[in-house]
Order: structure tokens, then sequence, then C-alpha cells
């Protein structure tokens, strides 16, 4: 369930989250934040680092996509080769 707070934004551009929502969102003294803004609103997303299960999905992802494409590991074997060639 979402929490209604206000809050201000200091002279220095601070803006104290709410307790309620700190503990409900586990917030921890220098918890780090992607801000996006758009128009009148504000948003801040948590960044959170990827375990290693995530970083399985987008790898699993990746090999379907190329396999889906027709690349062989020759073919990356190559890109590489040219990449590291070029320095």
């Amino acid at each position: 369930m979402s929490t209604l707070a206000t809050t201000r934004m200091s002279s220095k551009g601070q803006v104290v989250i709410p307790e309620e929502i700190r503990t409900r969102l586990q917030l921890e003294p220098g918890t780090q934040f992607v801000a996006v803004g758009e128009g009148d609103v504000v948003i801040l997303k948590k960044i959170v680092r990827p375990t290693m299960a995530d970083f399985d999905m987008l790898i699993a992802e990746a090999r379907r996509r190329a396999r889906s494409a027709g690349m062989r590991r020759s073919d990356i074997r190559a890109a590489l080769k040219g990449v590291r060639g070029a320095k």
C-alpha cells in the first residue's frame, strides 16, 4: 500500500523522505537513487544492485536473441578481435 506524506525542499535542495516511507522501503543512510523529473513530477527510484540471478536471466536472453538472429560463436570472436585490434 502506498503512503501519502508531504515534505519540503531546503534551501540547499535537500528533501527529507518521511520516516514511515523510509521504514517501509527499508531506506538506510547512503541509499542511492536515480532522480527523474518531468513537468511537475519528481520520481526517486532506489538503485538496487543486481543479483547473480538477474545477470543469469540477462545472459540467457542475450543468447536466445543471438541464436534467433543466426549468430555463431565465431561471429562474436571475430567482432571482439576487430574491436580489440582497433585500439
